[in-house]
């Protein structure tokens, strides 16, 4: 199924979305890869959820991305005597290590690693940042913090500490016992949760190998710090706005998502922007006029994919959302400033032999005015380096590994499609011309490019491109090397 757009559409599954049906739909509907958030789903739900998309994928024979999301740690405050307190500005509050309910005073804190990492004059974020707080003194037993704004806090409620860098990794309990059964699952994207620093992702690499991609969640200010760290160390890279938001001033986030979208293009690393973009279809049949513009703010930046949550997950017009997503990307893709202004920042190449290709089979498929730009891959390097220049014209990725396929649903541009291994440099031409041609990339008469950044079938294909031109038939008619 090709689709009108180049930008990829994420949906989060959720009791909303869980059926079958409802799943294929949603995937008629413009949806590339699905997310499946381990913080609300079970080892069986995620079982579930999986063999669902597997088989919408089977039964429409195009691959479809899974990506498991993790919860990461969470930090929360502990029970109060009478469930909710009302805490004023400018008053002490005390967070205690001693178990006993709290009050408008105090409350336990089961977290020894804030204890011992919390510094005077840091700031404390309660209840999605509702609450705020500075630290004045503490000890090993004892936080107090003086109330900046105050307000009503409930028993259980989140904490978050922006100006402290945490000594605990991206992992818990629960977490490392999801990530196992995710990865026998097979997904395709792991999602990683409360990054701080480029070593949490070295970390969780040691354990997933090459069994899946991994996808570094920038919501902590500590991430910010270690960007391109984190860039060189992951496969792709979210904004998670919802939660850099709480820990930044939320003015900060527009300007955020940019450089964090500008410096994964330049990487070459997929980027997904996430959170809040249609929240109003929640519960509403059509957008706002702002979310509507925020949408189109990410595929004017060139982000790899937007991501709908709770839209798609508990919402009551999940199809709609996902039908508006993608109608708002096509008509910006179709705007005639797009390219000048995803363009706008220019990408340098690396000096690499793969860059220097994909530079070039951008230049030459837009000056010669082909049709596509076809991509032998293995691994799906060729392809990301190709697409990491945003071509105007259709990239297909052609690949005889199936995780691969899927693993490319999740980026700008790229149709997979599988394929085995072509056993020549002939063969190689004549089943790029005939899948473009079949798949409706390229007409009679029309040429496509062809490149390959790994050996297929003879040692010659690699680092190659040839044009070719095909007939009535889709079989090459004349070849450029």
């Amino acid at each position: 199924m090709r689709r009108n757009r180049r930008v990829k559409v994420v949906a989060t599954l959720g009791p909303a979305s869980s059926a079958t049906e409802m799943i294929e739909r949603l995937f008629q509907a413009g949806v590339d890869v699905f997310r499946i958030n381990m913080s609300h789903s079970s080892h069986d739900t995620a079982r579930a959820l999986q063999n669902s998309v597997r088989w919408v994928a089977k039964r429409h024979r195009h691959p479809i991305g899974i990506l498991a999301d993790l919860q990461g740690p969470k930090f929360r405050v502990g029970e109060f005597a009478s469930g909710r307190v009302f805490i004023n500005d400018g008053a002490i509050f005390r967070f205690e290590r001693t178990e006993k309910p709290g009050s408008a005073e105090g409350v336990y804190l089961p977290h020894p690693q804030i204890f011992a990492a919390v510094e005077p004059g840091h700031m404390l974020l309660l209840d999605d940042g509702k609450l705020r707080m500075r630290v004045i003194e503490k000890n090993n037993n004892s936080i107090a913090a003086e109330v900046l704004v105050g307000g009503s806090l409930s028993s259980r409620k989140g904490i978050s500490l922006p100006d402290t860098v945490l000594p605990v990794g991206p992992l818990t309990d629960k977490d490392r016992a999801d990530l196992a059964h995710v990865l026998k699952l097979g997904v395709d994207w792991i999602a990683l949760s409360f990054i701080q620093r480029a070593e949490d992702v070295h970390d969780v690499r040691k354990l997933v190998g090459d069994r899946a991609a991994i996808l570094a969640k920038i919501e902590k200010p500590s991430a910010i710090s270690d960007l391109d760290a984190i860039i060189a160390a992951a496969d792709g890279l979210m904004v998670a706005r919802g939660d850099l938001g709480v820990e930044m001033p939320v003015e900060r986030v527009p300007g955020l998502q940019k450089q964090i979208t500008r410096k994964a293009r330049a990487a070459g690393k997929p980027v997904v922007v996430a959170t809040q973009m249609l929240e109003s279809m929640i519960s509403s049949p059509v957008p706002t006029r702002a979310e509507v513009s925020d949408v189109a703010t990410a595929v004017f930046d060139g982000a790899d994919a937007v991501m709908l949550s709770a839209e798609s997950a508990i919402g009551q017009f999940p199809l709609e959302a996902i039908q508006m997503m993608d109608r708002i990307a096509i008509e910006v893709e179709s705007d005639p400033s797009y390219d000048a202004i995803v363009h706008a920042t220019r990408i340098l190449p690396q000096a690499t032999g793969a860059d220097a290709i994909a530079t070039a089979a951008h230049g030459i498929a837009d000056t010669v005015k082909l049709s596509a730009i076809v991509c032998y891959t293995a691994t799906g390097s060729t392809a990301l380096r190709v697409a990491r220049e945003r071509p105007n014209l259709p990239i297909m990725g052609l690949t005889p590994v199936e995780s691969t396929a899927r693993r490319l649903s999740l980026v700008w541009g790229i149709q997979s499609v599988m394929t085995g291994d072509p056993a020549t440099l002939t063969d190689m031409v004549s089943k790029a011309c005939r899948i473009a041609f079949d798949e409706g990339f390229v007409q009679a008469q029309g040429g496509i490019l062809i490149t390959a950044g790994v050996p297929f079938g003879s040692p010659g294909a690699t680092n190659m491109i040839r044009i070719a031109f095909v007939d009535e038939n889709g079989a090459p008619v004349a070849e450029v090397r």
